[in-house]
């Protein structure tokens, strides 16, 4: 039997998205060489991803709650404007439903209102927990709302991105 070393192939890759990838995710290699080239091979790889968008930590970590970054909320029987700045929004809490009216979190641009949740026609108590992510554009806000005082939302929300995607840490992070 003959041990013939492998001879790495390398191709070009024709592809506008990874290269537009590339270029938003290293800014430094922004006109560096014209083609993405691909080989059959292993080679370690260090992932940037964190650091080449701006942030260091995970984004579980980065979306953390933290004292200086939370804006708390409590409805029941009233609606209130949670933010109308555009940009991503963490929004985390809990819900006492006891049945009658409703409870919602919304999004409107003040033509049409959208639920993003919402506990309705509900016969029994409930209690029940959310956390989701919403994205607000120019001239939309998300809200609250509590149709009867005694079905109560209480919670939290935090700006985790700005309206172009860059990276809010929590307050206080680093020290």
């Amino acid at each position: 039997m003959v041990n013939r070393p492998s001879v790495p192939e390398i191709i070009t890759v024709n592809s506008e998205q990874l290269q537009t990838q590339i270029r938003d995710l290293l800014p430094s290699q922004n006109g560096f060489g014209s083609e993405l080239q691909a080989s059959n091979v292993i080679t370690p790889i260090i992932d940037l991803t964190a650091t080449a968008e701006g942030s260091s930590l995970p984004v579980s970590l980065q979306q953390a709650l933290a004292f200086g970054s939370q804006t708390v909320f409590s409805v029941a029987g009233s609606t209130t404007v949670l933010a109308n700045s555009p940009g991503f929004y963490r929004i985390t809490g809990t819900v006492v439903y006891t049945g009658g009216g409703s409870l919602s979190i919304s999004i409107t641009d003040g033509l049409a209102t959208k639920n993003m949740w919402i506990a309705s026609g509900i016969t029994t108590t409930v209690l029940d927990q959310f956390d989701f992510i919403v994205w607000l554009a120019a001239g939309e806000s998300v809200s609250a709302d509590s149709s009867s005082g005694s079905n109560a939302m209480n919670g939290s929300i935090r700006q985790v991105a700005d309206s172009q995607g860059a990276l809010v840490q929590p307050s206080g992070y680093p020290l």
